[in-house]
Formats: structure tokens, sequence, C-alpha cells
């Protein structure tokens, strides 16, 4: 397999993480993300992928996948053990509900080509597009507390053992705390994310800072 990443992309460390958790490896193919003249927005990854966004993964078998949610459920299938998925219908549901609000409501407003256009059209300079990104973690993330508290029957977002929510919790928690918030006001978020941080597949994959 091979992995179009970067490795400041919360999606990327969403991927990375999953395939650490199931022992798997994927060749590593980075592809610059900030800047107008970024390799993402180009012609050549374009052709990979349409969308320009990473991550990408390249099964062995040829197949082109996009979108991190789509890949580790394709990881998951491929790869059973562990399983990333509670074992019902109501808590698969709810495990995708969480990443969901992350991946959509949350992330979907802060990559890059986001801050590019604001300034594009907005002329939002760093300040403003630094003030925008917060108010839509913060925002988000008190929601997904929300979500957390209100069906929380285990050490983790969904049950005893971490899965594809807290995947999904966990880049963008280390985001937010970069962005400058204490996640102790999301009591819920800050004890799952401390657990995360011990366990190898996580820490060692989290986003890397920009710099």
């Amino acid at each position: 397999m091979k992995l179009y990443q970067n490795e400041i992309s919360s999606a990327t460390s969403r991927v990375r993480i999953a395939l650490a958790l199931k022992g798997l490896t994927a060749e590593a193919l980075p592809v610059t993300i900030l800047g107008k003249e970024s390799e993402s927005r180009g012609a050549g990854y374009r052709s990979i992928n349409p969308q320009g966004l990473v991550p990408a993964l390249l099964t062995d078998g040829g197949v082109l996948l996009t979108q991190s949610l789509a890949i580790i459920e394709y990881l998951d299938e491929l790869q059973p053990e562990p399983p990333l998925l509670p074992d019902t219908a109501e808590g698969r549901a709810q495990a995708r509900s969480i990443a969901l609000a992350i991946a959509a409501e949350i992330h979907a407003l802060l990559p890059p080509r986001i801050g590019l256009h604001l300034g594009a059209a907005f002329h939002a300079d760093a300040d403003a597009i630094t003030a925008w990104s917060r108010h839509w973690v913060g925002e988000g993330m008190a929601a997904v507390e929300g979500m957390i508290a209100g069906r929380r029957q285990g050490a983790f977002a969904i049950g005893g053992q971490p899965g594809i929510a807290d995947i999904f919790l966990f880049p963008q928690a280390i985001s937010a705390r970069r962005l400058g918030f204490d996640l102790a006001q999301w009591p819920n978020i800050a004890e799952i994310v401390a657990r995360l941080e011990a366990i190898p597949a996580f820490q060692e994959n989290a986003p890397a800072p920009r710099r």
C-alpha cells in the first residue's frame, strides 16, 4: 500500500493511527499542502486525487481510496483485529457520528485551502484566519464533548477500547491544544486524550506542528 500524506494533516494522522493499531504498513508519499504552489493544488496530484486532499491510499490491488473515514473502514475490513468499530449497530452509528462531527463539521472548515480562500476573497490576515479557526474548533469541540458525555460507557469515546471515534478525536484535540485551547474545559475529551497519548499508535502519529 502507498499513502499520499502530509505530517501536519489531521486527516493523515487518523489513517496513520489506524495503520499502526492494525499493525499494517504503507509506503509514505509526502505531498505538500501549504501555500498557493503546494503539490496538493497542482495538476499532478489532482490527477491522482481530483479533490487535491490528503490522505489518499493506493491499495495493493491498485485502487485509490480517498477520505479518511472510508480509508479507515477499508483497513478495518482488511485487517479485522483489533476492531475499530463497536459490535452493535447502535455503537457503530454512534462512533461514526462522532467521527463525522469532527471530519465534516470542524476539520472541513480548517484546511489550508480555506485559509487561502479567506485571504483571497475577504482579505483576511493571519490573525483573522486564526480567529476563524478558533471559533469553529471551540464550537465544534464543545458539541463533541456533549455527544460523548451523553453516551459514554467506558474509558474511551465509545466503549472500553480505542476505535474510530477516538482516531478522529485525538488529532483534532491535539490541533485544538496548539490553537491555545485548554482541553480541561471539555473534561471527557481531556480524559480520553490523556489515555490516548499513552498509546504509542496515537502518540507517534499525532499531527506534526506547522513550522
